[in-house]
């Protein structure tokens, strides 16, 4: 199967007339200086990208899009409202939910997400039949909706530091941290997805068992992802139980390491980016779920400087587009800092193609190039945003002015996930959100 790009990003410049040829969902060529499609070649009109890596998503909060944007409040106020939502999910509407969710990220250029679950069991926290029916519900929600997945199967102890879990949350623990690792022992990847680990905060799982969350990550070799710092509240009880930030007590406990993503990582000290550099530790930014919950803009730059590689995602899927993720990172910092330019168009999209792919384990993925998994994503240059120079400028246009509606193709595994904009798979994608959303919320 050969690939015809009409434009393609390799990296650091934008290339026109590219061949790429594709055998057992990889790339086994890639040919510039081609300037007409061979015969028999797929044409990709537009510029194509590696696929886009959302690094970071909670599927169920999908549900919540439009309903807590208005109104005042803070990230506790809406985490009740989180709360409500799963606490009515059954595997088969969280299965329904997240195929939609995973349907409309393919749409969005998304060829594979990190997927933070830490809805494990029924309400009041009894086991199904099959303990990781929840988890294996999202696993073949990604199958469905023809995208790759690392499911992130997250510990999630306690309410708070010496607090046992509240009835909401009784649904996320499994009691300890041994349990959670002999629950976790039963999940299995396969061709679309990885399983990975995650330590939800600090504050969820007892210092006395992060360790053995880090253990098991590292027997796996496995990606180990924890929300870090998102707010304040959470520094100021860390160091009030422990004597140390929250950065300090993931340090002291062996979590931190390069196959380590904090995230979010929004109030830092000195000391914690410091800390989180030199273990090249790395960063998820979520800047659209940080500003929808006024969470605060988090210091990437100084993240990166320290050796922190970054990488992108949508969270509570305020909205899905990885474009704007990444140009709110550096839009963010703009506001912040009151300049211009902290971070180059390709770099923006290295964090959102290779660096986000990295963090999920898929380290073979994220990039145009031989060997890698043929995963692509093309955006239109013929829109209302993108009409105009982008030939020339190339990555410049499309992280700045693109936008998810943009999105042409999506390819995953040399496999047409997304064709001139409709899903090949879920053919009516807002329906099927609209029906599952209506499903959940009653």
């Amino acid at each position: 199967m050969t690939y015809w790009l009409e434009h393609a990003w390799l990296g650091a410049h934008v290339e026109p007339g590219v061949a790429v040829t594709v055998a057992d969902g990889r790339i086994t060529a890639v040919r510039p200086g081609t300037p007409a499609p061979p015969p028999g070649a797929e044409a990709l009109y537009g510029l194509t990208l590696p696929g886009l890596a959302n690094a970071h998503s909670h599927a169920f909060h999908r549900a919540l899009r439009g309903t807590v944007q208005v109104g005042s409040g803070t990230f506790w106020t809406w985490r009740e409202v989180m709360y409500g939502i799963a606490e009515r999910l059954t595997p088969d509407s969280y299965y329904a939910l997240a195929r939609a969710a995973y349907a409309e990220m393919a749409l969005a250029g998304i060829t594979c997400v990190g997927e933070f679950h830490y809805l494990h069991h029924a309400p009041g926290g009894t086991r199904y039949n099959d303990p990781n029916a929840m988890g294996q519900a999202l696993i073949a929600a990604a199958a469905d909706a023809g995208i790759r997945i690392t499911l992130l199967d997250t510990a999630y102890l306690s309410a708070g530091f010496g607090d046992p879990p509240n009835r909401h949350q009784l649904r996320f623990s499994d009691g300890t941290a041994d349990a959670w690792a002999e629950r976790a022992d039963a999940l299995k990847g396969s061709e679309h997805a990885r399983i990975g680990a995650a330590v939800h905060s600090v504050r969820a799982v007892p210092a006395a068992e992060l360790g053995t969350v880090a253990d098991w990550a590292q027997r796996q070799q496995a990606p180990l992802h924890v929300h870090l710092s998102e707010q304040t509240a959470e520094n100021d009880a860390c160091r009030a139980a422990h004597g140390r930030t929250p950065t300090r007590l993931l340090a002291d406990h062996g979590v931190l390491g390069p196959r380590t993503t904090a995230v979010h990582a929004t109030h830092l000290t000195d000391e914690d980016i410091a800390l989180l550099g030199g273990s090249t530790t790395g960063v998820c930014m979520c800047p659209t779920t940080e500003r929808d919950l006024a969470d605060g803009i988090g210091p990437a730059v100084a993240l990166q400087e320290q050796g922190s590689p970054l990488s992108l995602g949508s969270d509570s899927h305020a909205v899905i587009d990885l474009l704007e993720e990444a140009r709110a990172m550096e839009l963010n910092e703009r506001l912040r800092t009151r300049t211009r330019g902290h971070w180059t168009a390709a770099a923006l999209l290295r964090a959102a193609t290779a660096d986000g792919h990295a963090a999920l384990g898929w380290d073979d993925a994220g990039t145009l190039a031989p060997g890698a998994l043929a995963d692509l994503t093309t955006i239109r240059l013929d829109s209302v945003r993108t009409a105009g120079p982008l030939p020339r400028l190339g990555a410049e246009t499309a992280v700045f002015a693109a936008t998810a509606a943009d999105v042409r193709h999506t390819v995953v595994g040399g496999r047409q996930i997304v064709r001139d904009g409709t899903h090949t798979r879920v053919p009516d994608v807002p329906t099927a959100l609209a029906d599952a959303i209506a499903t959940v919320r009653g």
